[in-house]
């Protein structure tokens, strides 16, 4: 019985990464002496096995397709199968590395470590690989989250797995999955790219593939369509290490372009809440959490009015903040916004002009100052209104009425 570490860990180890899970293959064993020995095994298809701490040994094994799906496979495991077999079946050369446990030699049979020195993601065995339609978002994800090129006949073996139609055997949480761990990494517009590249995103996010028919106005948008300035948002927040779900927000801010009529293109005017269906139509086709949905939807509507408040009544400005912090209480939703918003400003093929830039700063302290104002504000701050006698909507539009007159004259007192 020998025991090898694999996979990811090895992979992060060699890279100078400290590993966030350890897999560990046993070649030479059966369940019931890993059974015997204390491990407890957890799966029905294939024995995994965990020891007191919760890192995960398998037995060596290999696979064989038994259908479309991304599980339809039947495992063989038994003392005879050897570490090489194992390795064999695996992904990407990087993740094909053992390191054997008791005297940490590194067994690397498909060049891993030179790939990873040269930030390359190449497929280990293209017979096996192309009987898993998931290792397509794999390869994109992984690309992502290594920051590391796709070799490029491994990207045109997973173009031709899209088009022989196996990502249709996916289940929408994998498919989903793979994008929010995308969105958890550092380089999101890699995950994209190579998405569009392979015809994935066609499949999985038609309605993000299409913006790449959707024109733009060259003076704003030199690279010309919609697609392009996308890719460039998205760089722009990967590089301001912007969280997962203001990421989801730039992906999908100007969705609604691609619903803009012919007769006023390359104006896309309206775009903002024509978007709010489709985002919708994305979040349930992936069952995908009600905060990404809420905030792509906040996203799409309001990535530019947020530029825009310096130039807006009181009363608009009112309005606005109260949908986005949920009646003043959250000033995150709020900042995560002003990041939307700001990657939409700078990711575009050319600086954007200082009246735009001062602008959107203006706009910025306007929000947050607004915000202080109008959260610490309670309808006891308003005695009279009790007076009145009123209840519900009415007393509730009177309340607004009150607030915003309260911030006016506070901002003309600080005058």
């Amino acid at each position: 019985m020998k025991k090898y570490l694999v996979g990811g860990a090895v992979r992060d180890e060699i890279m100078g990464f400290e590993p966030k899970d350890y897999d560990y293959c046993i070649v030479g064993s059966t369940p019931d002496e890993m059974l015997s020995l204390g491990y407890k095994q957890v799966g029905k298809d294939f024995p995994v096995f965990l020891d007191s701490d919760g890192n995960e040994y398998a037995l060596a094994r290999t696979e064989r397709k038994t259908g479309d799906k991304h599980t339809d496979f039947e495992f063989i495991f038994d003392k005879n199968v050897s570490l090489l077999d194992d390795l064999e079946r695996r992904d990407f050369t990087c993740n094909a590395i053992a390191k054997d446990v008791e005297t940490g030699g590194i067994i690397d049979p498909h060049n891993g470590i030179e790939d990873i020195k040269n930030k390359v993601l190449r497929v280990v065995n293209k017979d096996t690989f192309i009987e898993d339609p998931l290792r397509v978002l794999r390869l994109c994800r992984f690309s992502a989250q290594l920051g590391f090129s796709a070799e490029i006949m491994t990207l045109h073996l997973c173009r031709e797995m899209v088009e022989d139609g196996m990502l249709k055997y996916l289940t929408k949480e994998r498919v989903f999955g793979e994008i929010e761990k995308a969105l958890h990494t550092n380089h999101f517009e890699y995950f994209i790219n190579n998405m569009s590249y392979t015809k994935a995103l066609s499949e999985v996010l038609p309605e993000i593939d299409c913006l790449k028919m959707i024109d733009e106005i060259p003076e704003h948008h030199p690279e010309l369509n919609t697609f392009a300035h996308t890719v460039l948002v998205l760089r722009y927040a990967d590089e301001h290490n912007y969280p997962a779900i203001v990421k989801f927000g730039c992906l999908i801010h100007d969705i609604g372009k691609a619903l803009t009529p012919e007769t006023v293109l390359p104006h896309h005017y309206g775009h903002e809440t024509a978007g709010l269906e489709i985002i919708d139509k994305i979040c349930d086709r992936y069952f995908t959490p009600n905060d990404y949905r809420k905030f792509a939807k906040l996203s799409c509507k309001y990535h530019m009015d947020l530029r825009r408040l310096y130039e807006m009544k009181p009363g608009h400005v009112f309005d606005i903040l109260d949908e986005i912090t949920n009646g003043f209480r959250y000033i995150t939703t709020l900042k995560n916004l002003f990041q939307v918003s700001e990657a939409d400003l700078y990711g575009r093929a050319k600086t954007p002009r200082k009246e735009r830039v001062d602008g959107f700063n203006k706009s910025k302290e306007i929000a947050y100052n607004a915000f202080d104002i109008f959260s610490k504000l309670s309808a006891e701050d308003f005695p009279e209104l009790f007076e009145k006698n009123i209840s519900g909507k009415e007393f509730n539009k009177l309340l607004r009425v009150k607030k915003i007159q309260y911030y006016v004259d506070k901002l003309n007192n600080a005058e």
